[in-house]
């Protein structure tokens, strides 16, 4: 019975991030086929940060009226509205709307709000029904909660996403065309790898192909495996294969659970080791003088102000921060470098949950330190990123080896920083735990925000030719 908890706790886990996940994997097949083109991550990292609404309510909710929020049948209804709304993104991603003249993919848009809202709001809903289990469980859920991530990665890898090759093309363009007007023909074989703003009239009358401009390799993407609607139909079943285990969660008698923490007095410490009840005790009683009224009143106000400012932080740098400038420090090396990390980065999360469920260490000092080293790697993976398109080792398989690594330890370290912080607030009772999903939003919208001007406006970061990168 414990093992088919642990297995529910982890299909809920997998509800709570799987579609915004889903849709960012997805973006090199949906940017060429509507109107706003690359300029789409732009618009979708200002519509999940106004997402935020949804936990922002749901806090206001528990801060206004406390005890009075069925946590229960709030999850049953975001999971229910997520699996319809990416239902309908199967069908609708590529409709537009013309508005003041230009078309815009509104339905995308709303349908986009609908399920980050979903997953916003999940972070403080999820973990505060986690409370009614044992603490042992709440490890599964974040690994759970890691293969929302993971799965998305994996799936695209198996359609192809991105899967590209070099090859020689003609880039050709006539006078009498709009400047932006363009074909790009393989100049082997002389098929049409490319075309921008040319119809099919322009094409047949052969008037498009009266001026040769440029020949060199440009990138070529296969076609994918399967459909961008059959990969939202997959997103879809895993939203209900979350609904299906929350539901079990609720309904099965063998499924344990926990009298509220006001009244499981001095049970917070069931999963601690010996030593480390000691420890707590020692320091507990060392410290009486200090002591909050957060929770248990274990922690200083201090040190819950240094638990939430890691919390935030750490979701900040691992959310929005580096995830902003991956293909800036990755792509340099090559297509196939920016997959390796993307993938070994994904595989990385629910890896460092699955570590801390056998060393659950609740050490303060350690999680500092832990910071301070996934930190010092994003340090670099950030200088990687400014130094684009010519990085250090850009022509070395080493520099290749080593940035794959940097993403991997980078997640590694701080995922299982933010794991042993859920262990944590989790024995300091239901409030402690939507406190800490209001945090973990308000460290990622903070990190979108900053980095958005950064990329998106200063253009500090730049791009290069994935087949024509010419470095010293």
């Amino acid at each position: 019975m414990s093992v088919l908890t642990h297995v529910l706790a982890c299909l809920f886990g997998l509800g709570s991030w799987v579609t915004i996940c889903g849709l960012w994997v997805e973006l090199p097949l949906i940017v060429p086929q509507i109107p706003e083109g690359w300029y789409l991550p732009s618009y979708l990292s200002v519509l999940i940060q106004l997402a935020n609404v949804g936990p922002l309510c749901v806090a206001l909710a528990h801060r206004l009226c406390p005890g009075k929020l069925n946590e229960a049948t709030l999850i049953y209804s975001i999971v229910s509205l997520g699996a319809v709304a990416t239902f309908l993104m199967a069908f609708f991603w590529r409709e537009t709307v013309e508005i003041g003249g230009a078309h815009h993919s509104v339905p995308l848009f709303v349908l986009t709000f609908l399920v980050s809202a979903v997953d916003c709001t999940s972070s403080v809903t999820f973990l505060p029904f986690m409370n009614r289990l044992p603490p042992i469980y709440l490890t599964s859920y974040f690994i759970g909660e890691g293969l929302s991530g993971l799965l998305p990665a994996l799936v695209a890898l198996a359609q192809g996403v991105g899967v590209m090759h070099c090859v020689n093309a003609t880039t050709v363009r006539h006078a009498s065309l709009p400047g932006n007007a363009s074909l790009e023909v393989n100049t082997q074989t002389g098929v049409v790898l490319h075309s921008a703003n040319i119809t099919t009239e322009m094409f047949s009358n052969g008037s498009v192909l009266m001026d040769a401009a440029s020949a060199g390799l440009v990138p070529h993407y296969q076609p994918a495996n399967f459909s961008t609607e059959v990969f939202f139909v997959f997103l879809m079943t895993m939203m209900l294969v979350c609904l299906g285990s929350f539901l079990l969660l609720n309904i099965l008698p063998c499924v344990p659970c926990e009298p509220p923490s006001s009244v499981r007095k001095g049970s917070s410490e069931h999963n601690a080791s010996k030593a480390e009840q000691k420890f707590m005790i020692t320091s507990a009683s060392s410290k009486v003088h200090c002591q909050s009224r957060f929770g248990t009143g274990r922690y200083s106000w201090p040190e819950v102000a240094y638990i939430f400012f890691v919390l935030a932080w750490a979701n900040a740098l691992t959310n929005a921060v580096l995830p902003s400038v991956q293909s800036y420090s990755c792509l340099p090396y090559g297509n196939i470098t920016y997959h390796w990390s993307a993938t070994m980065a994904a595989v990385a999360n629910p890896v460092a949950c699955f570590i801390a469920m056998f060393f659950p260490r609740r050490s303060l000092f350690l999680m500092g330190t832990l910071t301070i080293t996934g930190t010092a790697i994003g340090a670099y993976i950030m200088g990687i990123a400014v130094l684009s398109p010519c990085p250090l080792l850009v022509n070395d398989i080493a520099g290749s080896v080593i940035i794959v690594g940097a993403w991997v330890l980078f997640v590694l370290t701080l995922s299982y920083v933010k794991v042993i912080i859920g262990v944590i607030l989790r024995d300091e009772g239901h409030s402690a735990l939507v406190w800490c999903g209001a945090v973990v939003q308000f460290g990622s919208m903070v990190g979108a925000l900053t980095m958005f001007p950064l990329v998106n406006v200063y253009s500090l970061f730049q791009s290069g030719d994935p087949c024509n990168t010419h470095c010293l």
